[in-house]
């Protein structure tokens, strides 16, 4: 069977470097076995989600190449959340429960204050039918709790421990104790549906067969596996990758704004250096520039993925972004560079590739190889003994060679020495390509303007 999974963003916010990464993993999973990827957006929370936000997240993933294979927009589909409620309640797994944020609160005060732990005692189960109708005609909307399985049923009953285990695809046997847990609620007091639940109905629907997100849902994962059962679905096979902390060991989450794919892209980064950082960050393998989607699905081995957290460094991503660029070919940036209103084809981008952070770095390049700069006059005098000394054109890759020789012979000037008035009179600055790639690209009549000490 081909898998199908998805990625699930809420369109409350941009995607970030965390989001980036458990896309990335689903979309390579589902890739590297021939399968379908579903962008589905969870957009219950009314008050948050935009259709801007939504639309910006589109814009990212396809940035970044992530394509999907169809839609879904859970605001779509209440239709399905009421008849999968409509069922668990007929069946008594959803119950009415009418207490308030602060009754909540002070019941959970009361519990710790005895040494008990802070969960949900069911006393909403103890209610008379008179009870709830009283309750109502007090204006009080029920919200509505799922029942784990566990034994304990009333108000006073310890709940008796029952174990969720599965096998995660990237931390091995996992057990939860649902009967450590408050039965989580499902409906809002305002009617509107929690993603626990929304989630589950939706990846039973469109037969999800693999799931891949943060280990910062395993709890949930023990919950959920308990509504697949009790709606009667298959359960996906579920991995959970770690969180990512930053170069200091500090969780990012106070940073994510500032690690937006957004961003990313306005810092002119590439988004295969991008995808194979959040592909391999946490990885046994090294992080290495990957330079198509095809060979970084190949790579993808989630049993290489570490349970430790995952060490993100912007820093080390813009490093990975210039290695990526030095080797690419020119054919992968050709348009880009046309579109840029840079020249010189594949020679030109041989020269400069390995001097690029970004790929807009090469913009400055051909500026120093076809516009005018500013030289740097270190030594009139021996420039100009340079200057007479170089060569007839055409130039070629042995150019420099032969004519630094016979510069140094004429003056005994070696070295540093040497070198380095020259580079600052040919292109302004002190260090960059090297010049026997250069000086053909230069060509004759600008090396002997700059060797003046001419704009040129």
């Amino acid at each position: 069977m081909n898998p199908i999974l998805r990625f699930a963003p809420s369109p409350t916010g941009r995607l970030h470097i965390g989001n980036v990464r458990t896309a990335t993993l689903n979309w390579l999973f589902a890739r590297k076995y021939a399968g379908s990827f579903i962008l589905r957006l969870d957009d219950t929370d009314l008050e948050r989600s935009t259709q801007e936000f939504a639309q910006g997240i589109r814009d990212d993933l396809a940035w970044l190449g992530l394509t999907w294979d169809r839609e879904e927009r859970q605001s779509d589909r209440t239709q399905f959340y009421d008849t999968a409620a409509a069922g668990l309640k007929a069946r008594g797994f959803l119950y009415p429960c009418y207490e308030t944020e602060d009754e909540l609160a002070r019941k959970r005060s009361r519990q710790r204050a005895l040494g008990k732990p802070p969960i949900y005692d069911r006393s909403a189960l103890q209610l008379s039918e008179e009870e709830r109708r009283r309750l109502e005609a007090e204006g009080r909307s029920p919200h509505w709790r799922f029942r784990l399985p566990n034994t304990a049923s009333g108000q006073g009953l310890a709940p008796q421990p029952t174990i969720v285990s599965w096998n995660d695809l990237i931390r091995g046997d996992q057990i939860v104790d649902v009967g450590s847990l408050s039965d989580p609620v499902l409906i809002r007091a305002d009617g509107t549906y929690l993603y626990t639940f929304t989630s589950v109905v939706d990846d039973i629907a469109f037969a999800i067969t693999h799931v891949i997100r943060g280990e910062d849902h395993v709890t949930n994962t023990g919950v959920q596996l308990a509504i697949f059962e009790a709606l009667g679905g298959e359960a996906p096979a579920f991995g959970h990758h770690s969180l990512l902390i930053d170069a200091d060991g500090n969780a990012l989450s106070k940073r994510l704004g500032a690690l937006s794919v957004q961003s990313f892209r306005e810092a002119g980064l590439e988004p295969m250096a991008v995808l194979s950082h959040a592909a391999l960050v946490g990885s046994s393998d090294a992080i290495e520039p990957i330079r198509t989607r095809e060979e970084l699905a190949a790579k993808l081995d989630l049993s290489k993925i570490s349970t430790a957290p995952g060490r993100f460094d912007i820093e080390e991503l813009k490093g990975l972004n210039a290695k990526l660029l030095h080797k690419l070919p020119y054919e992968d940036v050709a348009d880009r560079l046309t579109a840029m209103g840079v020249g010189g084809g594949a020679a030109f981008w041989e020269v400069v590739r390995g001097n690029v952070g970004v790929l807009a770095d090469a913009q400055a390049w051909w500026q120093v190889v076809a516009g005018a700069i500013a030289p740097v006059i270190e030594d009139g005098e021996f420039l100009s003994k340079a200057a007479a000394l170089l060569p007839e054109e055409p130039f070629s890759q042995e150019t420099w060679g032969a004519w630094t020789n016979a510069v140094k012979a004429a003056t005994g000037v070696k070295g540093r020495a040497l070198f380095h008035p020259l580079r600052l009179a040919l292109t302004g600055t002190d260090q960059g390509p090297e010049l026997k790639g250069l000086l053909p690209l230069i060509g004759r009549d600008k090396a002997l303007i700059r060797l003046r000490g001419d704009t040129g």
